[in-house]
């Protein structure tokens, strides 16, 4: 299962790639066709001027991204969930790994079906980490779109920036980059045993963003700068790793201290006798 979630993962993000490089470049206005243009993109492009106080498409991007995180919230609160509960499952997991080692097809078939049961009964969808992103990826394409085809997006300005063109001081990609990489450092210190694919994507993201900053519309990097710096302030208040680190390491201390009491209570038995 976990390879599958890699293999989406990784799926996803050269899709966005590929997408934001590769999408039409026609003008977007209420007479274009197409579900992705006439009801997606034009629609996003007239929330963010709805939001544009004093005709600023800066800050009418910077308000759209608020709301829509502040929409996502209750599907970042059910990832949160879901890995802090996939996390409690580690150890049995680990068990199930060891008691069917072999690599047959057959003991690799059991040892599925054990981790498929594993993950029902604790209520667990071992993919619902994907799904965040998977869900902010039409976001994050959609609103590149607007931005580039919408002219009075396309010609805005925000601070030194002409949002339609990339940011000339690379300032925007590089706090986008800072932000997402501590967004991913922190999602990751909050897991007991981080995966591989997890550490991977600590540097691969900031490093796409960064990439991508570069050469696209500088509004795009605004949205990713104020969406992944509401990701940190967020994930700080509802997933903070420092305390569930201090929660794990009162745990273990407990537990511990059982298995102490536990032993000294059958030495005293043991005199006793």
């Amino acid at each position: 299962m976990k390879k599958y979630k890699k293999i989406l993962l990784f799926t996803s993000m050269l899709m966005l790639v590929f997408v934001l490089t590769g999408c039409g470049t026609g003008e977007i206005t209420a007479d274009s066709t197409g579900i992705w243009d006439r009801y997606i993109v034009y629609y996003f492009g007239q929330a963010i001027k709805f939001l544009s106080f004093g005709g600023n498409a800066g800050v009418g991007i910077i308000l759209f991204t608020l709301i829509v995180r502040v929409l996502l919230m209750p599907l970042m609160h059910y990832q949160t969930k879901s890995m802090r509960k996939t996390q409690d499952l580690q150890p049995k997991l680990k068990a199930l790994q060891e008691t069917y080692s072999s690599k047959d097809p057959e003991t690799a078939r059991k040892l599925q079906e054990e981790q498929q049961r594993l993950y029902s009964e604790a209520g667990v969808n071992p993919m619902s980490g994907c799904l965040p992103l998977l869900v902010q990826l039409p976001i994050m394409m959609a609103v590149w779109q607007s931005i580039s085809r919408m002219p009075e997006l396309t010609n805005g300005n925000f601070l030194w920036l002409e949002l339609g063109k990339a940011d000339p001081f690379y300032i925007l990609p590089i706090l986008a980059a800072i932000f997402t990489f501590i967004s991913t450092k922190l999602t990751s210190m909050s897991q007991a045993d981080s995966p591989g694919a997890m550490k991977i994507m600590n540097y691969m993201m900031p490093i796409m963003i960064l990439v991508m900053g570069v050469k696209l519309a500088s509004g795009l990097s605004l949205y990713w700068v104020i969406s992944n710096a509401f990701q940190v302030v967020q994930t700080l208040l509802i997933n903070n790793p420092f305390k569930i680190k201090q929660e794990r390491e009162a745990e273990e201390q407990k537990k511990r201290d059982i298995e102490k009491a536990l032993r000294k209570a059958n030495m005293s038995k043991k005199k006793k006798k």
